[in-house]
Formats: C-alpha cells, sequence, structure tokens
C-alpha cells in the first residue's frame, strides 16, 4: 500500500538517525510517502491499475478508552475512505464505552471486544487474572479477524490495542501502529517490537522505542470533519439556537471553548466551577461551551447552575462546530487535543497535565 498525505509542520532540530532529515527554520509543506506492501488475494486484485491498486483493501483498527486513542484512528480511516471509497474498514474495542458510540457516530463499523485493563502498579491483587482475560480477548479477535480477514491492522494504542494487535500477529496479519504523545504507553511500546511501521508524532518519541529503525515521525492524523469550513454562525447557533432571536451584533460576542478531556480532567472542571458564574455575571456577551468528560459529567451537572449562555456536556461528538464557535480554547494539553488546535488555528490556554497532577497534589496536602 502507498499513500501520500501532506502535513503542515514546524520540523524540530536533526537527530543524528534520521540523516536524510533537514530543519528549516519556517513551517512549511513536506509530502510524506510511507510504503507498506501488502500482499492481497486474487480475488481482491483488480483489472485496473494505478488509482484503483488499493480496491478490495480491508483496514481493521484497535482504538479505545480516551478520545486520545479513538480519534487518531478515526482520522487515519477518513483519509483511507478519500483516497479509495471501496475500503472496508473495521473498529475493535469495548463495549459500553467511548469508542462503542463515537466510533458508530463516524460512520464506521463497530464490534466489541472484552476488555483487558492493566492495573497499577503491576503487581496488584487486581491483575491476578489478567492473563485469564487477555486470552479470553485475544480468542475473541483472533475470531472477528479471521472472519474479516483485514490485510492491515492500526493500533493506535491503550490497553484496547493489545489484544487486538497480537491476534493479528498470531494470524500472520501485517500490523502499524501510531503513537500520539512524546511518552508511548505500555501496549504501544511492547507492541513496537513485532509491529511492521511505528507511525510517531514528535522526533524525541523516537527515542522510547527499541527499534528506531521502525519509526516514521510523521505528525498527528487530524479528523478529516475538523478540516471541512463550518461558518462561526453556523456553528455557534448548533449550541446555543436562541441566538437568532437576540438583538443587536453577534460580532460582540465571544464564545470559550472549555474541554476538560474526553474522561475528564478534574482540575480543568474545578477551576472552571469557580469562575464560571462570575464571568458570564460580568461579561454579558460571553458564552461558554465545557465539555466535562464522560466520568466527571454527573458531578458537573449536580454543582453547575444552569444558565442560558453556558452548555454543559459530557462529550463533544460535533468538535468541528465546537472549534468553529470557539474565539478561544482552553484546554489539558493533551497531544491529540494541540495538533486539533493548531490544525484549526484557534487560540488557545494549554494547561500542562504534569503540573495540573502536580497543582492538584499540593492542595490536596495543603487542606489537609
Amino acid at each position: 500500500m502507498a499513500s501520500t498525505t501532506q502535513f503542515l509542520i514546524s520540523l524540530p532540530p536533526k537527530p543524528p538517525y534520521l540523516l536524510s532529515y533537514s530543519s528549516p527554520s519556517k513551517p512549511r509543506f513536506i509530502n510524506i510517502t510511507c510504503c507498506l506492501s501488502i500482499q492481497q488475494a486474487r480475488n481482491d486484485q483488480t483489472t485496473s491499475s494505478g488509482s484503483n491498486a488499493l480496491n478490495g483493501l480491508r483496514v481493521a483498527f484497535a482504538a479505545g478508552g480516551t478520545g486520545g486513542h479513538i480519534y487518531p484512528a478515526v482520522a487515519i480511516a477518513d483519509e483511507l475512505k478519500l483516497v479509495n471509497p471501496t475500503s472496508e474498514i473495521l473498529f475493535l474495542g469495548r463495549p459500553n464505552s467511548m469508542e462503542s458510540t463515537a466510533i458508530p457516530s463516524a460512520h464506521f463499523e463497530f464490534k466489541s471486544i472484552p476488555a483487558v485493563k492493566l492495573v497499577r502498579p503491576f503487581f496488584s491483587l487486581r491483575n491476578l487474572l489478567l492473563p485469564y482475560f487477555l486470552i479470553k480477548s485475544i480468542t475473541k479477535c483472533f475470531t472477528l479477524l479471521s472472519k474479516f480477514e483485514p490485510h492491515l491492522v492500526v493500533g493506535t494504542g491503550g490497553y484496547v490495542s493489545f489484544p487486538v494487535c497480537l491476534a493479528a500477529l498470531l494470524k500472520g496479519i501485517k500490523v502499524v501502529i501510531q503513537e500520539q504523545n512524546s511518552v508511548p504507553g505500555i501496549a504501544n511500546r511492547f507492541l513496537s517490537l513485532f509491529a511492521d511501521l511505528v507511525f510517531v508524532a514528535f522526533n524525541s518519541t523516537v527515542q522510547s522505542f527499541p527499534r528506531k529503525e521502525k519509526c516514521v515521525v510523521c505528525g498527528n492524523p487530524v479528523r478529516l470533519s475538523l478540516k471541512n469550513s463550518v461558518s462561526k454562525a453556523v456553528s455557534r447557533l448548533h449550541f446555543f439556537p436562541w441566538l437568532e432571536k437576540m438583538e443587536g451584533s453577534s460580532e460582540e460576542i465571544k464564545v470559550i471553548l472549555v474541554l476538560g478531556g474526553s474522561l475528564g480532567a478534574n482540575a480543568v472542571n474545578i477551576a472552571l466551577l469557580n469562575v464560571y458564574s462570575q464571568l458570564l455575571l460580568e461579561h454579558e456577551n460571553w458564552f461558554i461551551i465545557w465539555q466535562t468528560g464522560v466520568e466527571s459529567f454527573n458531578e458537573m451537572e449536580s454543582l453547575v447552575r444552569s444558565h442560558p449562555r453556558l452548555l454543559l456536556a459530557p462529550f463533544l461528538h460535533s468538535m468541528n462546530m465546537a472549534y468553529a464557535a470557539a474565539d478561544l480554547v482552553v484546554s489539558r494539553a493533551g497531544a491529540m487535543t494541540c495538533s486539533e488546535i493548531l490544525a484549526t488555528g484557534k487560540p488557545s490556554i494549554l494547561l500542562e497535565y504534569t503540573r495540573i497532577r502536580r497543582d492538584l497534589a499540593h492542595k490536596c496536602h495543603t487542606d489537609m
């Protein structure tokens, strides 16, 4: 399979293991071409050549847990369907989870597999049954992959991808993984030993993988929906329909988009909880779209007073409209969030995750 994708990136200093890598002083467009040989069955071959080379391509994705793992996979699947609409896509993830709702809403097929979660610390008693659940999950993945018969399996990290990629390796299916963060997690670090290619977002990430020759530095993929142009006026009406009847100029309105993470960043939510009422009281033209995260929504909903200029949601599926409506984004500095903010060109206030945890721990210590 050969594909060419165009990225707008700022290239960091040249690392010693990338000899052909150049570092210009300004951002520029570069073409990244990556070829991975995929042997298709004879009944998948087409008589056409050139642009029809990918006809009949089947790709399975292992993605789940958080939006940071789910949406890179969705972005890659979007591009595959854009390059060749006949490509078949299958997502594997946990039942009753974020991916079980996010993937169907992105119009891709989804199949559930048993969850296998590693509890930390590793020697916890809760991990005693881990081998049993892992074997059970791998068996289910093996069955699903046998029915779908993918030519390629793409893992985007998290414990959901682990049994899927292991089952693919046992079946002899080519596996590639994509790492969004500067430091890879346990699943991607282990799977990189057996994967055919490892796609990473940052040069520094290559140093975290034992087999550096497999790594391809190409940035983070961004969902196709975020690239589609949506007007600010239409997007704001999507979240605040009553604005259509509002008198005065809509240009005076300022919308703040607050992202508490897909699961919920407590420090971000607590900080906004303490100031949202005062902000809306002092600024009559300010509006807030607040994504609390799925796990924090019920608590925040019980503490936040209803306000016509405040929209509270556990998770925003229409992120393209949320970004288009916003004048400012306040968010935890997750890798995928930073990539999406860069792609949409929005002003932002980013909170470092490690600092959030440190400050929150300090506050808890001083309050005790």
